[in-house]
């Protein structure tokens, strides 16, 4: 499959193994309005690739991806098409990675902040060095996890730690986070690569129909859920950009100042 039309992804082969690098290194692979239309499609190209078996999904310069650009959800405050038409790609985004039924492994340096932590989380493998930093902060800038945190957390680590970070987004190391069950293993950033690929040639020369098979099983209820979860919190987010709360926050980081929320 031609993957060329691509602007922000990079898409490489290695006999069946794909690698899906979000290349916006200037700003952390932080997720503006093309990166993010592209991830709602790479997945479905994907499932369409015969030659692909398994898909690695990393970013590049050393940072998974620092989330979604401030300056493009800016420009969405108060316009409920914009919005909604970022919740349509952000549903189909959890839908394409829960239905791709090839094996994905997140490769994770840095920071993997907002979408970008959810993104990897929909993973079925999360390998991440010990200084890597996870974190759902939404509600730092006045707005819901709506692209799959309120989803993917509480399976992963159950409801009461889920809260403990969706509700006040604070980060967490990757070496924390595979302690709590959060992602599959904190790996020393020069074994990185090697246990990625070692796990990468291990799926492509395993049974692939078996594993493709379980993974879609093991989704199918994963996916009755995310979508039940993903209308709420979808919904709820595009309210939350109508707030004052999530405008002043928004300004306030892009000024590097700390917000002063008034709960409006």
């Amino acid at each position: 499959m031609d993957f060329s039309h691509y602007q922000q992804l990079k898409v490489t082969q290695d006999g069946a193994v794909v690698t899906v690098t979000l290349t916006r290194p200037e700003v952390k692979n932080a997720i503006g309005e093309v990166l993010h239309h592209e991830l709602s499609t790479i997945f479905w190209d994907l499932e369409s690739d015969d030659s692909c078996d398994v898909v690695i999904l990393t970013g590049a310069d050393g940072s998974f991806s620092a989330g979604g650009d401030l300056a493009w959800v800016l420009s969405m405050h108060g316009d409920a098409v914009a919005a909604t038409a970022a919740g349509r790609d952000a549903r189909r985004i959890q839908n394409t990675m829960l239905d791709l039924e090839k094996p994905i492994i997140a490769k994770v340096r840095g920071p993997a902040i907002g979408l970008g932590c959810s993104l990897s989380l929909f993973c079925d493998f999360v390998y991440a060095t010990p200084n890597a930093v996870f974190a759902d902060p939404h509600v730092s800038v006045g707005l819901v996890a709506g692209d799959g945190g309120a989803v993917i957390w509480p399976q992963l680590i159950g409801y009461a730690r889920a809260r403990r970070y969706l509700l006040t987004g604070d980060h967490i190391r990757g070496s924390e986070a595979a302690d709590i069950g959060l992602i599959t293993e904190a790996v020393p950033d020069d074994q990185l690569d090697e246990v990625v690929a070692a796990m990468a040639a291990r799926l492509v020369n395993g049974a692939k129909h078996a594993i493709k098979w379980t993974k879609s099983s093991i989704n199918a209820g994963l996916k009755v859920m995310a979508n039940s979860i993903a209308d709420r919190a979808t919904a709820a987010e595009n309210l939350a950009q109508m707030t004052n709360d999530n405008r002043i926050a928004l300004e306030a980081f892009l000024a590097k100042e700390p917000p002063k929320f008034t709960g409006t």
